[in-house]
């Protein structure tokens, strides 16, 4: 699935983050410590490998919707984008941190002039956010970041599990329909 917004493609997919060769960044589900763990973070890091793991140290600990950036280490994408979301009935405002993390990654991106960038579903595993929720929450968060982007031309969603697929995409068509609907409002 793909839309286009103010000239940047937003896209879902089914795979495995690790392997999106043709992305100039991915982003990490990160614990506060940037260390390896479980879910998206393990597999980051172990695709990465143990330079990944130094470079992080230096640069933690992030907070709730910080995001931090390293290079790509042994991975095809030439930077990792690191997100700590909140973990859901402790950290609060959950839906304000999550969103955060989607535009801190996008602010970030486009600051060191990055085309691409591949999300997980961020803070939707061991953090506990209910799918849905983190799914309209960022939805909303991506497409309102997409209006200030300067060099970030495409924002792709990666689910390892089918469920993604048949959530996410209803939740970035609705962000898009208020967009365009608050556009024509306007004019």
């Amino acid at each position: 699935m793909k839309l286009l917004v103010e000239g940047v493609t937003l896209q879902c997919v089914q795979g495995d983050i690790t392997r999106q060769s043709d992305i100039s960044a991915i982003v990490n589900a990160a614990n506060a410590q940037l260390a390896p763990g479980g879910g998206v973070a393990g597999a980051i890091h172990a695709a990465a490998g143990s330079g990944l793991a130094k470079a992080c140290r230096a640069l933690a600990p992030i907070h709730p919707g910080q995001a931090v950036i390293t290079k790509g280490y042994r991975l095809e994408n030439d930077y990792i984008i690191h997100c700590l979301g909140p973990v859901f009935g402790r950290d609060e405002p959950a839906d304000e941190l999550l969103a955060n993390c989607y535009k801190e990654a996008l602010a970030l991106a486009d600051q060191h002039r990055i085309a691409s960038v591949a999300f997980p579903a961020i803070a939707t595993g061991a953090f506990g956010y209910p799918f849905e929720a983190a799914a309209e929450v960022a939805s909303v968060a991506v497409v309102d970041a997409s209006l200030r982007l300067k060099h970030v031309r495409h924002v792709r969603f990666v689910f390892h599990e089918p469920t993604g697929m048949n959530v996410f995409p209803k939740y970035l068509i609705r962000a898009v329909a208020r967009l365009n609907e608050a556009k024509f409002a306007e004019t």
